[in-house]
């Protein structure tokens, strides 16, 4: 068995300990090569993200044509200009955090006849080195993509790292459950167990699941 499916079935195994969620776990792939991504895709594993459009556009295409289920999730700072190949191939997209993306997303998904899946990104430490929307602008952003009819399933944040993440999971779960949201994005390899205690129900994993990055 590959280490990247061990270590994927170790994380698991955890959260199965700890929790009875299941949450959707997504192999944070980029900087990887397809070799190293296809022994998860054969293993059956469904959930991939990668932080840039043109990145996925190298590997992803023959990969998504041979494993036909697959699912990619779009993790990074999305710029409007990216738009609509981030919709040739991305199911999901995590990072929405601007009325003028929502609008550039809702008029390419008219162009392509094509309806994803998406989070509002909160910059919930209010980094200024972070994207992401004020949490006093949230209101105002789910209504302007209610308007539009986007398909918001959720919203994401990364925390502030060598902070107390449970304090910003908390008022994630908050908003969540004040907005009406079905889905939480965030935990990565660090602090996942700590975002499952919070019901995260998408978490993004890289490191744990393929190893240190070159």
């Amino acid at each position: 068995m590959h280490n990247s499916v061990k270590n994927l079935l170790n994380i698991q195994d955890k959260i199965k300990n700890k929790s009875n969620a299941t949450p959707i776990i997504i192999a944070v792939s980029k900087t990887f090569e397809a070799k190293e991504i296809i022994p998860l895709l054969d293993f059956g594993h469904q959930h991939f993200g990668e932080n840039k459009v043109q990145e996925c556009m190298k590997k992803w295409p023959e990969l998504k044509n041979r494993y036909k289920d697959t699912n990619l999730h779009m993790i990074g700072k999305l710029q409007t200009n990216k738009v609509k190949d981030c919709l040739k191939y991305f199911n999901y997209i995590h990072s929405v955090d601007s009325k003028k993306l929502a609008k550039k997303i809702y008029d390419e998904q008219i162009k392509q006849n094509k309806k994803i899946k998406i989070f509002i990104q909160i910059n919930i430490g209010n980094e200024d080195q972070k994207s992401g929307i004020k949490v006093s602008e949230l209101d105002e952003l789910l209504f302007y993509c209610e308007t539009l009819k986007l398909n918001v399933i959720g919203l994401m944040c990364i925390p502030p790292i060598s902070s107390d993440t449970k304090k910003y999971f908390r008022i994630m779960r908050e908003l969540k459950e004040k907005y009406n949201q079905k889905n939480l994005s965030m935990g990565m390899s660090s602090d996942y167990m700590d975002a499952v205690e919070y019901s995260s129900n998408f978490l993004r994993i890289g490191t744990s699941i393929f190893g240190e990055r070159s």
